[in-house]
C-alpha cells in the first residue's frame, strides 16, 4: 500500500473540513483517497478525470463494497480532486508517492482476482501475470500463494520501472532483494518469500535460467522458540472470548488446527459417534484425522442446533445457501443448499454473490477472530505474546508433555516428516487423547515435564 504526501494529505485535510465532512468519516475518506492512489499506481487509468472515477468505482464494487462505501469513495475522489485545482476534465497524475515497506502480504478468502477489464495499453507485464497465475493453479497451488507471487511480481515490475521482462536476469532479482533488505527493512521471512516467488516467476513463467543462487543474497532465519500457554492461561482467555470466538479457540488448542483450518470446517467433518473430526484440505491440501475433546462435545452439538436453526431460516428466506470450493458447486447443484455443507462457524451478515446477485453465507472471517483474541490476550493481562497459532503450539506441547510419542504428534498435525510413509493408523489416533482433556499416555494424572530438546525438535517443525 502507498503513503500520501505530506502535503497532499494536508491540502486533502482542509478540504474535509472546508466541505463540513463529519469528523468521524475523515478517516474513511484518507483511506479512499489512499487506495484511488494506489489503483492509479497499478492500472494506469485514462486520463478523464469522470473515467478514472468510473473504474475506481468499478473496482470496489468487483471487491464487493457496498453501495454506499462506492459512493462515498467517488465523493472522496472529488474531492481530492479539488485539492488540485484543476479546471479540466483531463485528470492530473497521482503525485509521487513512498512505498510502505512491505511485511508479509495479507492473506484473503478467495483466489487473487485479475486486473480490471477496462482499455489501456497492452504491457508484456500483462502477459506475465496471466502467465504466472495459469501456472500456479496448474500445480494446485493454494490461493493464499497465488494471491502474494503476484503481488510480488508486482511489486517487482513496479521496481523495475515497466522494463522489458525478456531481457531480465538474476542481476535485477539480486538488485531488488537488497532495496528491499536495505531500504525497506523488511524481516528475513519476507525477503525469503519474494525470494522463492521471483524464482517461480523466472523457471515456470518466463522460463529463463536462474543462474546460480549463491550470486543473489538470501536472509538467514532467526531461530524461533514458540510461545507456549499452560492449561491456566489458556482458560483465562477463553473466559474473556465471547461465542463463537470462545468454540473456536478451544477447537485450535484442543485439536491442534490452524486457524483457517478451523474457519473452514463444514457440518460434515463431524463425526460425532467415532469422537473424530475429519479436516480436508489443510496445509499442502492434505486431509487428516484428529480426536475431538470429549470436554467440549456438549458446545459443538449446541453449535450444531444453532447451524440447523439459521440454515431453515435462510432456507425460508430464498437465500442460495453457502459458498462452494471449486467446482463442487457445478458438480453438486444442489449442495451448498444442504446442512452438511453448511459452515461451522457461519458469518452473520450475507455475502451477494457478483453476476447473478445470490445472497449466500460465508464463514468467520479470520480477522474478526484476531480481533476478539487480541482484545481478549489484552484484558487477560498475560505477559505472553498470544496469536492464534498459540494454541497450536500449546497443543503440541501439552502432547509431549503428556509423554505422546512425536510421531504421533506430528500426524495429528499434519505434518511432512521423516515417517510420513509410515504413517500412524487411524485406529491409533482415535485412542489418542486429546490435549484439552489432560490425560497422559502412561496413564499417570501427574503430566511429566519432557526434555527440551524434544520441545525444540518440534517447534521447528510446526509451521
Amino acid at each position: 500500500m502507498l503513503i500520501i504526501p505530506k502535503e497532499a494529505l494536508a491540502n486533502f485535510l482542509t478540504i474535509l473540513a472546508k466541505r463540513a465532512v463529519p469528523t468521524d468519516q475523515r478517516a474513511d475518506y484518507v483511506k479512499w483517497l489512499r487506495y484511488y492512489l494506489d489503483f492509479c499506481s497499478k492500472y494506469s487509468p485514462p486520463d478523464s478525470r469522470a473515467e478514472r472515477v468510473r473504474l475506481f468505482v468499478a473496482k470496489l464494487r468487483e471487491k464487493r463494497q457496498t453501495p454506499d462505501r462506492q459512493k462515498q469513495a467517488a465523493h472522496a475522489v472529488s474531492l481530492y480532486f479539488e485539492t488540485l485545482q484543476v479546471p479540466s476534465d483531463t485528470a492530473p497524475p497521482p503525485p509521487q508517492m513512498q512505498t510502505k515497506p512491505l511485511r508479509q502480504p495479507a492473506p484473503s478468502p478467495g483466489a487473487a482476482k485479475a486486473s480490471p477489464a477496462f482499455d489501456t495499453p497492452a504491457s508484456p507485464w500483462d502477459e506475465v501475470h496471466d502467465r504466472l497465475r495459469e501456472e500456479i493453479k496448474l500445480r494446485h497451488y493454494s490461493p493464499k500463494t497465488l494471491k502474494a507471487y503476484d503481488l510480488w511480481t508486482s511489486q517487482f515490475r513496479r521496481f523495475l520501472q515497466e522494463r522489458d521482462p525478456a531481457g531480465l536476469s538474476s542481476a535485477e532479482v539480486r538488485e531488488y532483494l537488497t532495496y528491499l533488505a536495505v531500504k525497506c527493512n523488511v524481516s528475513a521471512s519476507t525477503q525469503n518469500q519474494a525470494f522463492n516467488a521471483l524464482l517461480f516467476l523466472f523457471r515456470h513463467v518466463l522460463k529463463k535460467d536462474f543462474g546460480d543462487h549463491r550470486d543473489v543474497p538470501r536472509a538467514k532465519r532467526t531461530k524461533y522458540i514458540p510461545v507456549v500457554l499452560s492449561r491456566p492461561e489458556i482458560d483465562t482467555i477463553l473466559t474473556r472470548l465471547d461465542h463463537p470466538h470462545a468454540l473456536v479457540a478451544k477447537l485450535l488448542y484442543g485439536c491442534g488446527l490452524r486457524l483457517f483450518e478451523g474457519l473452514k470446517l463444514r457440518v460434515h467433518n463431524f463425526n460425532f459417534d467415532a469422537g473424530i473430526l475429519t479436516i480436508h484440505d489443510g496445509k499442502g491440501q492434505k486431509d487428516r484425522t484428529v480426536p475431538l475433546p470429549q470436554s467440549i462435545i456438549p458446545d459443538l452439538l449446541a453449535q450444531i442446533e444453532r447451524i440447523k436453526e439459521l440454515h431453515d431460516q435462510d432456507l425460508a428466506a430464498g437465500y442460495a445457501g453457502t459458498f462452494m470450493d471449486g467446482l463442487l458447486e457445478k458438480k453438486y447443484p444442489s449442495a451448498a443448499r444442504e446442512l452438511i455443507w453448511q459452515w461451522f462457524f457461519p458469518q452473520q451478515s450475507l455475502t451477494t454473490v457478483e453476476g447473478t446477485g445470490e445472497l449466500k453465507r460465508y464463514h468467520l472471517h479470520e480477522s474478526y477472530f484476531q480481533k476478539e483474541l487480541k482484545d481478549a490476550a489484552r484484558r487477560a493481562k498475560l505477559t505472553k505474546r498470544v496469536t492464534s497459532h498459540t494454541f497450536r503450539h500449546s497443543f503440541a506441547t501439552h502432547l509431549l508433555q503428556a509423554n505422546y510419542d512425536i510421531r504421533t504428534i506430528q500426524t495429528l498435525l499434519g505434518h511432512s516428516c521423516q515417517w510420513e510413509r509410515k504413517s500412524v493408523p487411524v485406529t491409533g489416533i482415535e485412542k489418542c487423547t486429546s490435549s484439552w482433556d489432560g490425560t497422559s499416555q502412561s496413564g499417570d494424572d501427574e503430566m511429566v515435564e519432557s526434555p527440551p530438546f524434544w520441545v525444540s525438535c518440534l517447534a521447528k517443525a510446526c509451521p
